[in-house]
């Protein structure tokens, strides 16, 4: 057995600070932090949580919305060996509760909220207001004299949790994925080697600080790279473009909603020089929709795939050579990527099969769930639940998810198949296709489509656009035209909830 060593990702504060202490670290709206004063914040908050008695092997819980402080809390707990629990401000209380208690959260930064939720679970809690002092002054120090002593240099070793994701909870109760740190270190080693990452690449953070991506992709992989990250303010169509203007990064990684918000409603002439390649996640975007993104912006957008449980990603588009809108890439460096049939046979280039994935990325397990774990992790694979084909040049296309499948007399039919077509029409923003119950059939395609701003379409014309291209048991037999479809906190469509709505 080989031995476990100390992890190189809650060391990055400090080597950056000791190699460029002036270099710039981070950014959030008018605030600043150079590297050598984002490590003494890090490693102060790591005192602090050292005098409230959290240890090697806790969890410490974070409630904000997106802001420095999260980031600052992640490299603290790394650095006392501890996971890191980041909770959707979204949630409600009982929510949040739910999740503190089954990670065992021992202490939790936040605002006064967090205050009222710790004090109810009998458990520590941290201003948020102490963990970032402004840029030049001194820093905030709340731990007794002599704490400096305690810690050291960071704690945390490869095999010791890093993360504690929450899922969805679209089918029960969230489930925490359990990620350490040399999933994490071989998760950012490889989209720095895929993006070719250098000091010079700047993240604009977009997408919610709770999620994978935004830790991970916007967050660890540029800071290993030596270069910097800026934390956007609340997504807004009518001021992103300022703050991509002002911020001048050279990256982002947002949702295909985002995308399709922008391309329907910027109007005016926007700066995008300082972009190298944006990159898209989190649900399947429309061939048709990236092509005009970026004939419009004039930025490669890279669609990529993956999941919690692969620690963000595990395929994505080349940023330099064959790009191929409508799939989601070729398999990251490190990475194994297959596609095999329901027996778990291997499928050839070009057949529909279960998207499996093998690689020092995939996660632990989930979190006091061996039963879930061994269902989804099986002979050294993580089963993703997804139906996939990979052509011929190793690039994968995502057909459905295998539950979201409906069955109609007998014929498979896979949603994405349907909104792909209605994104062809040129009123639809958004399209979510889930099935109904029917007595005779047992399922129908159901449609529920958001037009574009200043656009309008109606359910029989929606239904003949599908007809013109669709198999006729593929057209949806009913559509409904709304003005926007439910999203959750990331940005991505809920059909959760268009189910419940047609079941009632």
């Amino acid at each position: 057995m080989g031995v476990t060593t100390t992890s190189p990702l809650a060391a990055i504060p400090f080597q950056r600070a000791a190699q460029d202490p002036t270099g710039s670290c981070l950014q959030d709206g008018d605030r600043a932090w150079d590297n050598a004063g984002f490590a003494t914040a890090v490693r102060r908050l790591a005192q602090r949580f050292t005098a409230l008695g959290v240890a090697p092997g806790d969890t410490v819980a974070v409630l904000l919305p997106n802001c420095a402080e999260i980031i600052a809390t992640m490299f603290a707990a790394w650095f006392r060996g501890s996971a890191l629990n980041p909770v959707n401000t979204a949630l409600t209380d009982d929510e949040v509760r739910y999740q503190l208690e089954d990670s065992a959260s021992a202490v939790i930064v936040g605002d006064q909220r967090a205050r009222a939720l710790a004090e109810s679970l009998g458990i520590a809690w941290v201003d948020a207001d102490l963990v970032l002092p402004a840029p030049g002054d001194p820093p905030v120090s709340s731990a007794p004299v002599g704490a400096e002593d305690a810690v050291e240099e960071p704690s945390a070793l490869g095999d010791d949790f890093a993360l504690v994701i929450y899922t969805s909870g679209t089918t029960g109760k969230p489930k925490g994925v359990l990620l350490d740190h040399d999933n994490l270190d071989a998760m950012s080693a490889s989209l720095v080697e895929h993006f070719a990452l250098t000091a010079a690449d700047r993240s604009l953070l977009v997408l919610p600080l709770f999620h994978c991506n935004g830790l991970v992709a916007g967050t660890l992989a540029p800071l290993r790279a030596g270069g910097d990250v800026v934390v956007a303010r609340r997504f807004s169509p009518e001021t992103f473009w300022d703050d991509v203007e002002a911020a001048r990064p050279t990256y982002f990684s947002a949702v295909p909603t985002i995308y399709a918000v922008l391309e329907a409603r910027t109007e005016r002439k926007v700066d995008t020089s300082s972009l190298r390649f944006l990159v898209c996640g989190a649900a399947p975007m429309p061939a048709e929709l990236i092509t005009r993104f970026e004939r419009r912006f004039g930025v490669p957008v890279v669609e990529g795939y993956g999941l919690s449980e692969g620690s963000v990603a595990s395929t994505i588009n080349p940023v330099d050579g064959l790009r191929k809108p409508g799939t989601v890439g070729v398999a990251l460096p490190g990475q194994e990527v297959a596609v095999v049939s329901a027996q778990g046979v291997p499928q050839p280039a070009g057949q529909r099969g279960e998207v499996v994935i093998r690689g020092a990325n995939v996660m632990r397990g989930y979190l006091g769930k061996p039963q879930e774990t061994a269902q989804v992790l099986r002979d050294g694979w993580l089963h993703t639940g997804d139906v996939g084909i990979i052509d011929r040049d190793g690039y994968l296309r995502i057909v459905d998810r295998i539950k979201d499948m409906i069955i109609r007399g007998g014929e498979n039919i896979y949603p994405k198949e349907i909104e792909e077509c209605l994104y062809l029409h040129p009123a639809v923003l958004e399209a979510a296709v889930i099935g109904k119950p029917d007595p005779v059939l047992g399922e129908v395609p159901v449609a529920y489509v958001a037009t574009r701003p200043g656009r309008v379409a109606t359910p029989e014309e929606l239904r003949e656009h599908c007809a013109a291209t669709l198999a006729r048991y593929k057209v949806p037999q009913e559509v409904h035209v709304r003005t926007e479809l439910p999203k959750n906190s990331v940005g991505k469509l809920v059909k959760g909830l268009l189910r419940e709505q047609v079941s009632a």
